[in-house]
């Protein structure tokens, strides 16, 4: 299906070394002097609740949610179509729950929320690395997918020296996006980001429903025929199986991703940028917009990519799909090489580059920004960092995290890399989730129960993770030639979440400290802290 000509790639090129270079002076201009952290971590809370919903949305929605939800609906139909309202449930979760409590308890990182009644080095260094735990395995996800894809977009020979080469070029480019333009130049890309995105998803979904007459259910049938499953289409267990334990595994995977998704720590960082509570309240409404309109369009593109490109040509170009949406883009135009065909492959393909961009640039600076603000300033130097040191640091700590992020993403580009994601999400929802809904609404939290939380959800998902069936033992593992697994699921979630509220839950309970807790320190700055917290507007 690769059959385009030269010239289709030479457009393709240039579109994304147009995109690159615009996005980048865009970013150089609005980053931070050097010593405002405030504008580095926050722009200023300068960002319109509209700007600020939009920056939010375009960090939820990653390439792994572009192209993988696209192919896991082309492929596996109801499991995919249940995989993308469970991505947008999410968000909506954290805009109920946690949105308006973390906007009033953080500064600037999840460090931040978690130290406010719990001050210490040890919980700055727990929520560090937690932060990395979490925001690693998704970079090294889409660096290592940004090879392949790349490759595939731009016709070139499919060779690990190829794909090595843009797995550095991407990588580099999110180095300089997240160290030079903070929050406020990340944002930036965000919204340029979501708009293409939206754009585009639109514009492939009409074409698709007007090849079907704007009849869903013929779009529907013809997806069951390309798909080659039949009536299985639209049934569940395609993709995990049909037998209980598969179910069940199912189950796990949508509440894994439904507590954990949005809970991600650079998900929850653009919270703080909003200005207020109505602020912060209004950029979710616009950020929970967004993301389920683009969901519906993920839904009408998957299934239009089963039913006029079929499951055997993508699977032959990719056993996941994820090259799904951009040969969908292929078959609208006038065919191989028309004008139609170029501008709308090359919009895709232009797209999908930015977003590729956006997401790892948004993770990186997550990183960093915990590397430097809870690390350095407040458990290496106890918080009496400079501004301007600490503003050195951070840009510091983006390069090495980069490029921690490109050997990783060059050493495992081989590799089925999925898994990453899935465990990234689980840490979400076991480790993070738990400590901060326990901080923010339970006044007989202590350290050792954060602590507990934190350590506890995040071992158990890694460790069940390690030994569960998407590691190895099955041929779409990690390691299908091996079978040390002993964990009988995909995701972890069905488990480590509960190991995750337990360990909280125990650890604050079994303090030996707890009734001190309750009467000190700890149980004075939540109450002086709690109707602040609890407020709807501030």
């Amino acid at each position: 299906m690769n059959d385009f000509g030269s010239g289709t790639q030479a457009t393709v090129l240039i579109l994304f070394t147009s995109l690159a270079t615009l996005t980048l002076l865009m970013c150089v201009m609005a980053g931070p002097d050097r010593d405002d952290l405030t504008n580095f971590y926050t722009g200023y809370l300068s960002l319109t609740p509209l700007r600020n919903g939009l920056a939010i949305a375009g960090d939820y929605i990653s390439a792994a949610t572009v192209l993988s939800t696209t192919g896991i609906i082309a492929l596996a139909g109801y499991d995919g179509y249940v995989l993308a309202v469970s991505t947008a449930m999410s968000l909506v979760l954290l805009m109920f729950l946690l949105a308006e409590p973390l906007r009033n308890a953080g500064s600037f990182t999840m460090g931040d929320v978690l130290a406010r009644n719990m001050p210490g080095r040890a919980v700055r260094i727990a929520s560090c690395v937690v932060t990395l735990m979490a925001t690693l395995p998704f970079l090294v996800v889409q660096l290592s997918g940004a090879g392949s894809l790349l490759t595939f977009i731009l016709g070139i020979p499919h060779g690990p020296g190829a794909r090595t080469t843009c797995i550095v070029l991407v990588g580099s480019l999110m180095i300089i996006y997240a160290a030079i333009g903070g929050m406020r130049g990340t944002a930036l890309i965000q919204m340029i980001k979501i708009v293409l995105l939206l754009g585009t998803s639109l514009a492939v979904a009409a074409l698709v429903l007007n090849r079907f007459d704007w009849n869903l259910g013929d779009v529907i049938r013809a997806a069951q025929n390309g798909s080659g499953t039949g009536p299985a289409y639209l049934r569940q267990g395609l993709q995990l199986g049909t037998s209980g334990a598969d179910r069940l595994d199912f189950a796990s995977l949508q509440i894994t991703v439904i507590l954990g998704a949005a809970c991600l720590p650079h998900i929850t960082m653009r919270l703080y940028s909003a200005r207020d509570v109505p602020a912060v309240r209004r950029s979710m409404s616009w950020a929970v917009g967004t993301v389920t309109t683009f969901c519906l369009l993920v839904i009408i593109m998957g299934t239009g990519a089963a039913a006029l490109v079929g499951s055997q040509y993508i699977t032959a170009a990719d056993p996941h799909g994820r090259t799904a949406v951009l040969m969908l883009s292929r078959a609208f135009g006038g065919g191989a090489g028309s004008t139609g065909t170029t501008v709308l492959y090359a919009a895709v393909a232009g797209t999908v580059f930015i977003t590729l961009l956006s997401s790892v640039a948004g993770m990186t600076l997550a990183a960093a920004s915990s590397l430097a603000h809870d690390l350095f300033t407040h458990a290496a130097r106890r918080g009496q960092a400079e501004p301007r040191t600490e503003m050195t640091v951070a840009a510091w700590a983006s390069v090495v995290v980069g490029a921690v992020a490109i050997a990783l993403s060059a050493l495992v580009q081989n590799w089925d890399v999925a898994v990453l994601t899935t465990l990234a999400i689980c840490i979400g929802a076991s480790a993070v989730a738990p400590a901060l809904t326990y901080s923010l609404f339970w006044r007989g939290f202590t350290r050792t129960g954060l602590l507990a939380s934190l350590y506890g959800g995040a071992a158990c998902a890694l460790v069940l993770m390690i030994f569960s069936k998407s590691v190895s033992g099955t041929p779409a593992s990690v390691f299908p030639q091996a079978d040390f697994g002993w964990f009988p699921m995909q995701s972890t979630g069905l488990v480590s979440i509960p190991v995750g509220y337990l360990a909280g839950w125990l650890g604050s309970c079994l303090d030996h400290r707890r009734r001190a807790a309750r009467s000190g320190e700890n149980r004075r700055l939540y109450e002086e802290s709690e109707a602040q917290l609890l407020a709807a507007a501030k």
